[in-house]
């Protein structure tokens, strides 16, 4: 156990030869503390995309680790979102709330910086009935890590947390000690997926999120949140998969951005995405992106229907 758990007075529960655990665990907190970089660490290999960007993820997100006695199945949430509420957002917030009345444990993600009203809002959400773990995360960035004891105890007034366990995500630190921290709240019962499954969602999906990644990735501030990627076709051909996306803007000025000087930069975010894709499905991919406009279709019903939202 590292000098800042003892600081910080970390509870570990060491794991042990006893009934099998299974339960659900969603991963919470504002948008950018690093949910999704803290799923995929947990995972081992890329699953939930990140990005700069605030609400990168969009989707309620399954992902499964299994060990010998224990099978977490962690929910990635999309950061709860206070501006830009259009009908997009308004839907994320309710997978948000949702998930909340329908887990084991809650793990409420914070960055060691001050108390923010971002922070309280989700916080507001989060059920003293519900075990909730309290995430300290990015502390490789932290010079003094004696200056996140304050932000603890702010944070303690505010909720009654049953653990808090400080991480990075990024560097892969003090991961274990959360693991063990977390099964101490699971039910007993046996495993509901099969050990070698990472998740419920199906490549096509996948396929659209690492395209979508892709574009926050290589455009930043350039290009408006209103983004998305629709699949219009995926097929397999013996070991190839033949991906074919359509990348979905709300206005036709925001065209030349994705594509770029003779094409070059949707050639990049094609590129990337299929090296990505190639790793993850674990083949070769063809993948054919276009950029197509639909005006408004963050605040149309039918749209965000029809794009899976």
């Amino acid at each position: 156990m590292t000098d800042i758990n003892q600081e910080l007075e970390v509870k570990a529960v060491t794991a042990f030869d006893g009934p099998f655990k299974c339960g659900t665990v969603a991963i919470v907190g504002r948008p950018n503390v690093g949910k999704s970089t803290l799923l995929n660490h947990i995972l081992g290999m890329k699953l939930a995309i990140t990005s700069r960007k605030a609400q990168t993820t969009r989707h309620r997100l399954l992902g499964i680790h299994t060990t010998d006695d224990t099978q977490y199945l962690f929910v990635d949430t999309p950061g709860f979102q206070q501006k830009h509420l259009n009908a997009l957002n308004k839907g994320l917030n309710k997978t948000v709330t949702q998930v909340l009345t329908e887990v084991d444990v809650v793990l409420f993600v914070i960055e060691p910086m001050k108390l923010g009203d971002a922070d309280r809002k989700v916080l507001q959400l989060l059920s003293d009935k519900t075990p909730t773990i309290l995430v300290v995360n990015k502390l490789d960035l932290m010079g003094d890590k004696g200056n996140v004891l304050p932000l603890i105890q702010d944070f303690d007034l505010e909720f009654p947390f049953s653990e808090i366990v400080p991480v990075s995500a990024k560097k892969s630190l003090n991961l274990d000690e959360l693991l063990k921290s977390i099964r101490n709240y699971l039910p007993e019962q046996e495993a509901i997926y099969s050990e070698d499954e990472l998740t419920d969602k199906n490549e096509r999906f996948l396929a659209a999120e690492l395209v979508r990644e892709k574009i926050f990735r290589l455009l930043g501030d350039e290009i408006p949140y209103s983004v998305a990627v629709e699949v219009e076709k995926f097929e397999v051909v013996g070991k190839l998969r033949r991906i074919f996306c359509a990348i979905i803007v709300d206005k036709d000025s925001q065209k030349p951005m994705l594509i770029g000087k003779n094409g070059e930069k949707l050639k990049q975010i094609s590129t990337e995405a299929r090296q990505d894709m190639e790793k993850l499905f674990g083949g070769k991919v063809y993948l054919e992106t276009w950029v197509k406009v639909k005006g408004g279709w963050a605040d149309d019903a039918r749209a965000l229907k029809s794009l899976g939202y």
